[in-house]
């Protein structure tokens, strides 16, 4: 039957006895908020470790949860070769064709022999094509490649810009990011630069402070000059110069310029900016599963990339609420070189901070290495599990038992040190043991079939493949959405009849020029746009024509929704028509800066007529209270709203973001209530073990009584038949009597063993079945958060009528272009385009 779904529970496995090399029934369920204490995997070449970890980033993507994943072998990137089908087809592109050969099949007929491999394999694990499918539409999954074009290509400039934190309050955390930065950097072009002694990285980080403080973005070029010419002019108790000379500096300059100048080097600075937001969620919200594909880089190139992208998830880490359950996985398939027990790389410090603060913002960690030996295991005792796999070194087994010592000693967990250290090279491929702190022993287990197929480390060249055929839903979000640009106003059907200069008006009238925004060539684009065709404009001319400009300000108060907003008023609308009323509901609101409405019309500029029903001060001071009547009871401020979670949208956020926030809000309360729920059942069940536990202790010694009854009978049983021919008659007649009493205190004895029997089986089906109402609930509770993500409304705050504030109405010379359009048959026709 297809394995129970539970968010928030990930099926890894099942139970694996040991001794008897057999594979139990039971599901490993593991607690995905466990993973908010992080991870550590390890197992030598074989042990099944790249299963177990795809196994894992499986179920976190079920649960859409996203991921940050860097891969610096290429394993990872078979997390994209999922096949609902299970067709042989969809396997040929990516077998081997060698093991093909070797087996003396056609590739054709190998993919068919794998497809079946794997619809079996899946199957005997309780899994099904469905559960594929499920996994492909619960995220995206999205292949970047830094420094090259095969996947996404990542550009690493937005990784010097300023971080959106603010330097006072996170001064000590900015300056680590800065270390780190700046160490990668100079690793890059070949410096091994110490933090605390090399100049060069005092220079370097002194730079990026002096930027960063005033919140100024960086990039490489500006970086290069700033070696030049320093802004600042001394560095501890020396000037510059001494400090660093010029010439030397210079030489620094020259060495990253060239670096830059590298054909080489393009790659890096093209393709998507290195921003986690984007890349854990899509323009939809949709959670990604971004795999950073490392594995064509040098090992200086891997480390300065892996740096920018641990120091960019560490910054955005820092914006986010605290929360305890799991927000998203940063996941490191191969952490040797990146953590080692001696050593200061880059890459150290970030991963140091990651493990030790991580879990505060609801973010796990799981590191994986086949090299047990070289990682830093003080580092390490912030890791809650530990998957520990196949190992055939004698020292690589001690130095992970020294690990899991401290982690237990950490944690205040108990550590049986001589029952792992048998139970470890026992275990054979794909049997791992698992050491959690917050389960009470370990759990020795077996992983489940992949539903990726697992191919092997892949290729550029099959990156490249590989992303080209994904949908386009799988590329990222772009980074900034341009907000659409304001209506115009609208085009009224004018009098035809113009004049060169200003009609007179009163003096007290207020009039004002909007100016012309909209040049006459994006107009007239426009219109070729509309009409499908181009046009040939033979004049153009500035028009003015008159219309009401009101401006003022809309304050919006909701203390209990966290809303204090000013809103600037600033609308064009058409003189009233026939029935004098102002459509204040077809005005415009205009994006413009009222210090730029202009005292005087453009040169060479002509004019229409000014309606009656605005030509005086009297008329437009009227329209004053017209317009605040409109602003109060039609202006509003739109706040996001979700009801099932009570959750309004911050002032400004946008959809994408707000549903994040829902989708992580609805993650906690399920987790909340599904906690609460269990306790209940615990406590009915421990109950109900508790009589269980009783009533088998009591069925023991019904059954030892019993047994002893019977023994009893069959020794009356052979004394009365004696008696009987020995003749002694009375006697036998008492030796009868007793024989039956025996008999009778038997089948009393058998009663009580066949009640106590039944007993347990009552409470053992009672068990079950609150096991499996436990299961339905939890079911209903996962489903019911999970469809509230999508319940997303908009909530009006109304402004008070005291926040209503109109600060003028005047008459607006509006700009449009009116331009003479040659027809083909020569005749030509004039057309009034908006000119804001």
């Amino acid at each position: 039957m297809p394995v129970a779904e539970k968010l928030g529970a990930f099926y890894l496995g099942k139970d694996f006895d040991l001794a008897a090399g057999t594979l139990g029934e039971t599901p490993l369920m593991y607690d995905a908020r466990d993973l908010t204490t992080h991870a550590v995997c390890v197992g030598m070449t074989g042990s099944g470790k790249t299963g177990l970890c795809i196994d894992l980033l499986e179920e976190a993507a079920l649960d859409k949860v996203p991921a940050i994943i860097i891969d610096p072998k290429g394993d990872i990137t078979n997390l994209l070769l999922t096949f609902p089908d299970l067709r042989g087809e969809d396997f040929l592109p990516w077998i081997n064709a060698d093991d093909a050969r070797r087996k003396d099949m056609t590739p054709e007929a190998f993919a068919e022999k794998t497809a079946n491999t794997w619809r079996d394999g899946l199957a005997s694990w309780d899994q099904g094509p469905e559960r594929i499918q499920a996994l492909k539409d619960s995220a995206d999954f999205v292949i970047y490649t830094p420094g090259s074009d095969a996947g996404v290509p990542v550009s690493i400039v937005s990784s010097l810009a300023a971080p959106d934190l603010n330097w006072d309050d996170n001064q000590e955390a900015l300056r680590e990011q800065i270390s780190g930065t700046v160490s990668a950097l100079l690793g890059l072009v070949g410096i091994a630069a110490d933090p605390m002694r090399s100049r060069e990285h005092i220079l370097l980080a002194t730079i990026f402070e002096y930027y960063w403080r005033k919140g100024q973005d960086l990039d490489l070029p500006k970086l290069i000059l700033s070696i030049q010419n320093p802004p600042v002019r001394q560095l501890g108790v020396f000037d510059v110069d001494t400090f660093f000379p010029q010439k030397d500096r210079f030489a620094l300059a020259i060495t990253l310029n060239n670096m830059i100048a590298s054909p080489a080097f393009g790659a890096w600075i093209q393709g998507v900016p290195l921003n986690i937001d984007h890349m854990l969620y899509g323009g939809d919200a949709k959670p990604n599963m971004s795999i950073f594909y490392i594995a064509h880089l040098s090992d200086a190139e891997r480390m300065f990339f892996v740096t920018l992208l641990l120091e960019q998830v560490i910054t955005w880490m820092r914006t986010q609420p605290g929360t305890t359950s799991l927000r998203a996985l940063v996941y490191m398939d191969e952490v040797f070189g990146f953590f080692p027990p001696v050593g200061e790389p880059p890459s150290k410090r970030p991963l140091l901070t990651l493990m030790k603060q991580a879990r505060a913002f609801g973010v796990g960690m799981m590191l994986t290495t086949q090299n047990p030996v070289d990682l830093d295991y003080k580092g390490l005792t912030n890791a809650g599990t530990w998957f520990i796999g196949k190992l055939q070194a004698e020292r690589d087994k001690a130095r992970v038992l020294e690990g899991l010592e401290t982690v237990s000693a950490t944690a205040g967990s108990g550590f049986n040190r001589s029952q792992l250290d048998k139970i470890i090279p026992s275990l054979g491929s794909r049997v791992f043991l698992m050491h959690n702190i917050n389960e009470d022993s370990p759990v020795i287990f077996q992983t489940r079939w992949a539903m990726s197929y697992l191919r092997g480390p892949l290729t550029r060249s099959q990156v490249k493949t590989l992303m080209a055929s994904q949908p386009a839903a799988t590329q990222p979000a772009e980074e900034v959405s341009q907000p659409a640009a304001p209506p115009a106003p609208g085009i009224a059907s004018y009098a035809a009849t113009t004049s060169a200069v200003a009609p007179a008006l009163p003096p007290d009238l207020p009039q004002v020029y909007l100016p012309a925004t909209r040049s006459m060539v994006d107009a007239v684009g426009a219109l070729e746009k509309e009409q499908g065709t181009r046009l040939n404009v033979t004049d153009k001319k500035i028009r003015y024509e008159a219309q009401i400009l009101g401006t003022g300000t809309v304050h919006f108060v909701d203390d209990k929704r966290n809303v204090n907003q000013r809103q600037a008023v600033v609308l064009a609308v058409e003189p009233p028509g026939g029935s004098g009323l102002v459509r204040w509901d077809q005005a415009v609101q205009l994006d413009l800066d009222l210090s730029a409405l202009d005292g005087q019309p453009e040169a060479d500029a002509i004019f229409g007529d000014v309606p009656d029903s605005i030509n005086s001060a009297r008329e437009l001071s009227a329209l004053s209270k017209d317009l605040s009547d409109y602003l109060y009871r039609n202006w509003t401020y739109p706040l996001l709203f979700n009801p099932a979670l009570t959750a309004y949208g911050e002032p400004g956020e946008d959809e994408r973001a707000f549903k994040i926030r829902c989708q992580q809000l609805a993650r906690e309360q399920r987790d909340a209530e599904v906690d609460k729920l269990g306790d209940a059942y615990e406590k009915k069940i421990d109950a109900l073990e508790a009589k269980l536990r009783r009533e088998e202790q009591e069925l023991a010694d019904d059954q030892a009584t019993y047994d002893a009854r019977k023994q009893q009978e069959m020794v009356s049983a052979g004394d009365t038949i004696l008696s009987l021919f020995g003749g002694r008659r009375r006697r036998a007649g008492t030796i009868l009597s007793s024989a039956s009493k025996k008999r009778e205190m038997t089948a009393r004895a058998k009663r009580d063993v066949e009640e106590s029997q039944d007993q347990i089986a009552t409470y053992q089906q009672d068990i079950k079945d609150l096991e499996k109402e436990l299961e339905d609930a939890t079911a209903e509770i996962t489903q019911r958060w999970e469809t509230a993500v999508d319940d997303i409304q908009t909530y009006e705050v109304k402004p008070r009528r005291t926040d209503v504030d109109v600060d003028r109405v005047a008459l607006a010379w509006t700009p449009f272009w009116q331009v003479t359009v040659a027809e083909p048959g020569g005749d030509s026709r004039v057309e009034l385009l908006s000119g804001v």
